[in-house]
């Protein structure tokens, strides 16, 4: 049940160079001027140079320290020498810089080093130009003067590295230097920075390694924990991040950086405390508020996570990221109001941020808001990425989006049950939506632009509904709540509740006329409801709750998509990243693995049975699963696969394919562990075939319920629903929203037979993995069963008005999720 949108967390090399300012120009110990981090950090971490200056550079042993008479220390803003280019005012820093021997590789000639100290004042005042001239001229003198190269290869460096040139040059100057001077670390650690921006980490890694051999230091360690945390070594990264602390404890940046590898390793309370040690040093720790609130977000505690970020923007009302990132989760917990207050600000420092220009076009759709909607969506359109840049997941996303408003809108006014999404949107645009490809169909016709006779949906009191409809919307609040996952990972979602809770309402009362012998209007004909017919009220309402989600039947694909077959998949491990949100799930599933492989060998190697069955027995993890498959199958090479089946009821013994298990990975820390189902059009029909059985069976002992007392036909019935619903749930049959639309009809059909559902899913139970482990859908109906505390339909859920009739169009539905209700519902429990 998908109610929070997964934060997707792609590591993408982005370098950020740090200048630290510490009373003066260069403040580290070996005239490490260059500090790079990734965009992960920099999103997550450190926004800013202030903060960094602050907390990262060892100020007390800067190799470049002037005395500026105007620079008062201690003052609010950082100190910036500031030279004019007089003769006597150069030669008078080049001479302190002598007197404090804080430049690299003095030589025993006095009057050398002071040529050598005027090419670092050049240096130091941004005069890289001039500093490799003058570099230049001394080394005609002496080819191998070690400082004069260092110097050279450093105003290299600093010119800029976007022209490779630079680059190039600079790391054959640093190279020189280490031939010549092959055991000082500075200039390991000089070249590692020039070339981690260039991509090249693993030698960026190998050079940190070897200047921290020579003379390890709380700075290195935290330059080679942040080139681990960029190449996804997150368990690296934590070490390194944890040996700065070591050598140096009042880092707070540094414990932010350790409380991040945690963060995106999927120990999200690891890192909560992490942060909150951050916090201790430094208690306006904007960014740790920040990453804190991310945190407190993932692992679905809204009102944690909305503290968190209300402290960082309290000590900073402008910072961007944790606007951003507060209206984002705003958004997923249904509060769209507030969320686009958020991105409007966001907007207002930074008009270009692509991600909140994207975020307040979805929010104003989905209130019905086109107008505002769509002109946000273009102006993200308009933003190419430049030649050779990657596009943003908002660029790549934004014309799917547009064109669904496009439709939306002109579809505003008609009778949701007068046409079928799924029918009138192109092929090939669904195929590509789903499968999250970049916008690129051969002769795609546009959705027509937004008619102005069509108005936006305007605001609705609560108050203007009648009480008979206020207490449907209440119901609906209440029956949505049951739906909530109560896992690490699921941010409630009330507007998604509303909906779920009015489709649920909505499935009973269709199958109650159904029942009845009664008709039903669908898809512009007057006719029997059919079993997708029953899932389709669900999913109007799930599509409608979150446009942004492509909520579309796979079988309607067209049919060369449909027979290369879709993929619904789902890492639960890769690399050293854990889906917390199946953490319950990892024992069972390993348990299953171990029984196939037993039944593998007991089928194929009999002989050696007993050996392997000896060495699964001390197998706890995972990971420890693909070295012991090595072991015994010379055909395990880099991975192996599981397949779980799926039993028949329509045709005892048979068996379909249910999901299949993939381990790869040649080591602990670079290894795939996966689940996937694969809907193909065989697939499919097997599943469908048993899902048209068990609905024609219910249909017909509905019927007979709704004629009878007794209490066995209602337990019949119950099993039925709950079979049904498990082979749904195994065959995952729609782009995304199975699971909770599966869910609602699951609630709404039991209504229907007068069995209210009462008991919440339990703490770490996903209703969708529950099916697809368990081994037939008997034992899957006792497992549900034991949660849902059945009771007897109160008498009153029958006189609620139609959910069909109240809600007829896609206005009236929007209207509705929009409506207020804090003051007027009765809070869930």
């Amino acid at each position: 049940m998908h109610i929070m949108a997964p934060a997707v967390r792609g590591v993408v090399v982005f370098a950020v160079l740090l200048l630290c300012c510490c009373q003066a120009i260069f403040s580290t110990e070996y005239f490490s001027s260059l500090t790079f981090f990734n965009s992960e950090l920099h999103k997550h971490g450190c926004n800013s140079p202030s903060e960094w200056d602050e907390y990262a550079a060892d100020c007390e042993s800067s190799i470049l320290q002037f005395e500026d008479t105007e620079c008062e220390g201690g003052g609010s803003a950082p100190c910036v020498s500031v030279f004019s280019l007089d003769t006597e005012k150069v030669l008078s820093q080049a001479k302190l810089l002598i007197e404090q021997k804080r430049f690299p590789f003095a030589v025993e000639n006095q009057s050398t080093n002071e040529e050598l100290a005027v090419g670092y004042v050049f240096i130091g005042n941004g005069l890289y130009d001039e500093a490799i001239k003058h570099f230049s001229l001394l080394l005609q003198g002496d080819p191998e003067l070690v400082s004069a190269i260092y110097g050279r290869g450093i105003a290299y460096g600093k010119k800029g590295l976007q022209d490779i040139k630079n680059a190039d040059l600079a790391l054959y100057e640093l190279s020189r230097v280490i031939t010549l001077e092959p055991n000082r670390p500075e200039v390991y650690e000089q070249r590692a920075e020039i070339l981690s921006p260039l991509g090249r980490i693993s030698e960026a890694l190998s050079d940190l390694s070897k200047a921290i051999q020579l003379y390890p230091s709380a700075r290195l360690y935290r330059h080679r924990g942040t080139l681990h945390f960029i190449s996804e070594d997150y368990a690296a990264a934590q070490e390194d991040f944890q040996q700065s602390l070591e050598l140096k404890k009042n880092q707070p940046i540094a414990v932010l950086y350790k409380g991040l590898t945690f963060f995106h390793r999927g120990m999200l309370k690891e890192a909560i405390e992490t942060f909150k040690e951050a916090l201790k040093l430094k208690s306006d720790f904007i960014d740790a508020y920040k990453s804190l609130g991310q945190a407190y977000r993932e692992l679905g505690d809204f009102e944690a996570a909305m503290e968190s970020f209300q402290k960082a923007l309290m000590l900073n009302q402008n910072h961007i990221q944790s606007l951003q990132l507060r209206g984002m989760m705003l958004y997923h917990h249904g509060s769209l109001q507030e969320a686009i207050r958020n991105f409007k600000r966001c907007l207002q420092l930074e008009p270009y941020n692509e991600v909140c220009q994207y975020m307040k076009g979805l929010s104003h759709v989905a209130m019905g808001q086109f107008y505002e909607g769509i002109k946000a969506q273009t102006k993200v359109m308009l933003n190419d990425p430049l030649l050779g840049q990657k596009a943003s997941s908002e660029y790549l996303k934004v014309k799917y989006l547009r064109e669904y408003s496009r439709y939306l809108h002109a579809h505003l006014d008609i009778p949701v049950a007068e046409y079928n999404v799924d029918q009138d949107l192109p092929g090939n645009f669904k195929n590509h939506w789903a499968k999250n490809l970049p916008f690129l169909i051969e002769d795609y016709e546009e959705q027509p632009g937004l008619q102005p006779h069509i108005k936006d949906v305007l605001p609705q009191n609560f108050e203007s509904y009648t009480s008979e409809v206020q207490k449907l919307i209440c119901t609906a609040d209440h029956l949505g709540g049951l739906m909530q996952y109560n896992t690490p990972g699921f941010l409630p979602n009330h507007r998604m509740h509303r909906a779920m809770g009015l489709a649920t309402l909505e499935v009973m009362q269709a199958m109650q006329r159904t029942w009845s012998n009664s008709k039903v209007r669908v898809n512009g004909k007057t006719r029997q409801m059919q079993w997708r017919d029953m899932f389709d009220i669900a999913v109007k309402w799930r599509r409608i709750a979150d446009p942004d989600q492509p909520v579309l039947w796979l079988d309607q694909m067209p049919a060369r998509s449909l027979s290369r077959g879709f993929n619904n998949h789902i890492n639960l491990i890769r690399g050293q990243i854990i889906n917390i949100r199946y953490l319950a799930y990892f024992d069972s599933i390993l348990n299953f693995i171990k029984d196939r492989i037993l039944v593998y060998h007991g089928a194929y190697n009999s002989r050696g049975l007993v050996e392997v069955r000896q060495a699964l027995e001390n197998v706890n993890k995972v990971e420890d699963l693909l070295p012991i498959m090595k072991q015994f199958n010379s055909k395990t090479r880099d991975g192996f696969t599981v397949n779980s089946k799926v039993p028949s009821l329509k045709d005892s013994g048979k068996e379909y394919d249910g999901f299949t298990i993939t381990i790869t990975g040649d080591r602990v820390g670079n290894m795939l562990f996966s689940v996937e189902t694969q809907t193909t059009e065989e697939r499919t029909q097997q599943y469908q075939s048993e899902i048209e059985s068990l609905y024609k069976d219910l249909t017909a002992k509905g019927k007979a319920l709704m004629l009878s007392t007794e209490l066995g036909d209602a337990d019949s019935v119950c099993n039925l629903i709950l079979s049904l619903v498990y082979y749904f749930y195994n065959l995952m049959p729609l782009s995304r929203g199975s699971s909770v639309v599966a869910y609602s009809v699951l609630m709404g059909a039991l209504m229907a037979s007068g069995k209210e559902v009462v008991g919440k899913i339990p703490k770490g139970k996903l209703v969708d993995f529950e099916a697809m482990t368990a081994p037939s859908p008997e034992s899957f109906s006792k497992v549900a069963k034991s949660w849902m505390n059945l009771k007897s339909l109160p008498a009153w859920y029958q006189s609620l008005p139609s959910v069909a009739e109240t809600f007829p169009m896609t206005r009236t539905m929007i209207e509705v999720l929009n409506t207020d209700t804090t003051s007027h519902c009765p809070k869930k429990s």
